[in-house]
């Protein structure tokens, strides 16, 4: 089965957070290393957790397309939160990376 344009925005959105997350990611741990503070160790769990969430989401965006073809309202979820995620990760990243 193939999936739907909202699931497909929704894989695609996962894909470029995780692409959002790898140099957010290098650039708190370089950090880590210089200051060693609490704040950017939360930062790099953050990241992990965030960039472990994504990765697994695409996975099974495209392991597991019946699973989300079911229901309209529920890809219209998946991609509006995908959309906040992706929203909050990029400016964070405008932030760091600045």
């Amino acid at each position: 089965m193939a999936m739907g344009p909202l699931i497909t925005a929704a894989a695609a959105l996962a894909g470029l957070n995780v692409l959002l997350l790898l140099p957010l990611l290098g650039v708190w741990v370089r950090n880590y290393a210089t200051f060693r503070t609490g704040l950017v160790a939360g930062l790099i769990a953050f990241a992990v957790a965030m960039l472990a969430e994504n990765a697994i989401a695409v996975y099974f965006f495209f392991s597991m397309q019946s699973f989300y073809a079911g229901d309209p309202h529920v890809q219209q979820a998946v991609l509006v939160l995908r959309s906040l995620q992706f929203v909050a990760i990029a400016g964070l990243s405008f932030t760091t990376l600045r």
